[in-house]
């Protein structure tokens, strides 16, 4: 292999453009740029997502796509879950041991789903409306929690 024997590869050296060179070249006279307008002048640049002082999509289409930091550490547990578990005494360590919620749970809130049938003692947890009447009702306790509506 010598110096004088390497070649671009095919299709690595583009061939340039020559505007403005005739009718015969393809691009003469406007140089392939159309008539008048904005971008047949020289310097126009049209951000993206212009056009042409209309309303962008991207202004008309609703905004969404919000997501809560905190909605990763909080869960929800079912009444009918904790007839599952074998203790008495339900806080957020006794969930995590029975893996009825994932390790990284902080904040966790006991829901009105299913039926209750044992009596517990909840502590430290979320209670809403309806699972308190119902943990009342099967004469459990709900100790030292921020009561919630549904």
């Amino acid at each position: 292999m010598y110096l004088n024997t390497l070649k671009f590869m095919k299709g690595a050296k583009k061939k340039h453009r020559r505007v403005g060179r005739g009718i015969g070249s393809g691009h003469g006279k406007t140089c392939g740029r159309g008539h008048k307008g904005q971008t047949s002048r020289t310097g126009a640049s049209i951000r993206r997502g212009f056009e042409g002082g209309q309303m962008p999509l991207y202004r008309r289409i609703p905004k969404f796509g919000f997501l809560s930091r905190k909605k990763r550490f909080k869960s929800e547990v079912r009444l009918s879950d904790l007839n599952k578990l074998k203790e008495k005494n339900i806080n957020l360590q006794t969930l995590k041991k029975f893996n009825i919620i994932n390790k990284n749970i902080k904040y966790v809130k006991i829901i009105n789903t299913g039926v209750l049938t044992k009596k517990i003692i909840v502590q430290g947890i979320q209670v809403s409306k309806g699972a308190y009447l119902a943990i009342r009702n099967v004469g459990g306790l709900v100790k030292g929690i921020l009561l919630e509506h549904d």
